[in-house]
């Protein structure tokens, strides 16, 4: 009883169950991270003033992304003021129109292209979606359908794809392995991780072809940019392509993502596609557009260094070892069930990695795991963190686009959809690929 009474009362596992019912509760996402924050910190008897302290310098920890979503932002509203959304909006439109399953394929081919071929992430989101809004009401397509193609779209790529994002990825598994004394070539990683991406194929096919499969009515509401303009393709249009292309082309090389998204702003401006006494309003509808997930991010950040600073993770991964079995299905089963706890209250893989690595790595060694199993294990532990957050950008952004209009509930349009659908796929999945690289 004084070890259930415990493991209930570890600051990570509390603040994390706290911060999903205050989000089903409808508490707004950037205030339940904070109240958990404090809870945890005083749990684990920090001060006041420490726990803010750790909290704000913490929040440096996604400065980059913040940075990237705020730059990508721009580069999307810059696409939208010159009509070339306005142009992919009407085609979309035409060519799908009465066709629910072209629409879904079309979106989860855009939402994969922003991960690898052209990296904005979820900044086409806000642009694309709300002038389809009114496509899909005719046709009454549940949005919950479309947030789990989308969040597909933006996680499936870079678990599966060693390009763009998923080349980030997956080089901070592989680095993160060798820095724990795990051999592993970097250029292996997707390999291992196609069965994961496997298993999120078929949580997108449970989810459109059976759960919200069903028609589902929406009023009608006036929605900015409703009104899709049958616009013709420029030579602006062409300049966007091409600054498109350059901010992939300098992210791959330089591994910088605010940097490519600089470069292609520069190009957009340099070549008048916007005027340069409108570049202020750009970069307003920018931080308009993405800011309030930058800042979710940066405050998910400050989250997570709390829980470092008060070693709770850890301690819930050494009340955990002692109750392993001598099995290692069954070990990694526990191992995923306790990365999900750990990621979903912060939000991110990509940040969740390096945590990661430091309390798997000596189990997994311990316990027989060889590389590809360790590789299959941190991915899914990292990417649990994903689907199902109430701070993840991968179902921030869904939202952004489909809650427009007021009728798309972030938690249970989005968050819950996502969460069933792909968590429960990954943790499947992954267990088959251990067993598989047995």
């Amino acid at each position: 009883m004084k070890t259930v009474l415990h493991f209930i009362l570890n600051p990570a596992f509390f603040s994390v169950v706290l911060l999903c019912l205050l989000c089903v509760r409808k508490v707004n996402v950037l205030l339940a991270i904070i109240i958990s924050t404090i809870v945890a910190g005083l749990l684990s008897g920090m001060d006041i003033n420490n726990i803010m302290n750790v909290f704000i310098s913490g929040m440096g920890g996604n400065s980059e992304t913040a940075l990237s979503y705020i730059l990508l932002g721009a580069f999307a509203a810059t696409m939208a003021h010159s009509g070339f959304t306005d142009v992919i909006s009407n085609k979309i439109a035409k060519i799908v129109f009465g066709k629910k399953s072209l629409l879904l394929i079309i979106l989860c081919f855009i939402a994969m292209a922003s991960q690898n071929i052209i990296p904005i992430h979820i900044a086409f989101i806000p642009i694309i979606i709300p002038p389809l809004l009114k496509v899909m009401n005719d046709m009454k397509l549940d949005r919950r359908a479309v947030a789990c193609v989308l969040a597909f779209g933006l996680k499936m790529p870079y678990i599966a794809i060693p390009i763009g994002f998923g080349l980030i990825f997956q080089n901070l598994i592989a680095d993160n392995m060798i820095q724990n004394g795990i051999g592993i070539l970097r250029a292996d990683i997707w390999k291992f991780n196609v069965i994961l991406g496997i298993g999120m194929f078929v949580g997108l096919l449970t989810a459109i072809l059976i759960s919200y499969r069903k028609p589902r009515i929406y009023k009608e509401k006036n929605i900015i940019n409703n009104n899709i303009q049958d616009v013709k393709f420029k030579l602006s249009h062409w300049f966007i392509i091409f600054a498109a292309a350059a901010t992939f082309v300098v992210q791959l090389i330089t591994k910088s993502l605010p940097l490519g998204a600089l470069v292609g702003l520069g190009i957009i401006f340099s070549c008048r596609v916007i005027p340069q006494e409108k570049m202020d309003k750009m970069m307003n509808e920018g931080i308009y557009l993405m800011g309030y997930v930058a800042f979710v991010m940066l405050v998910a950040a400050g989250f997570a260094s709390v829980l470092k600073e008060t070693d709770s993770i850890q301690t819930l991964v050494n009340m955990v070892i002692n109750y392993l079995p001598q099995n290692i299905i069954l070990t990694s089963l526990i191992l995923l069930i306790l990365g999900l706890f750990i990621t979903i209250g912060i939000g991110t893989s990509f940040g969740t990695i390096p945590i990661i690595a430091v309390l798997f790595i000596p189990i997994c060694v311990k316990m027989g795991f060889n590389p590809a199993q360790i590789a299959i294990l941190i991915s899914a532990a990292a990417a649990l963190g994903d689907a199902g957050s109430p701070a993840s950008d991968t179902t921030l952004g869904p939202t952004s686009g489909l809650n427009a209009d007021g009728q798309h509930n972030h938690i249970f349009d989005t968050c819950i959809p996502t969460f069933l659908h792909f968590n429960i796929a990954l943790i499947l999945f992954a267990l088959i690929g251990i067993f598989i690289f047995c």
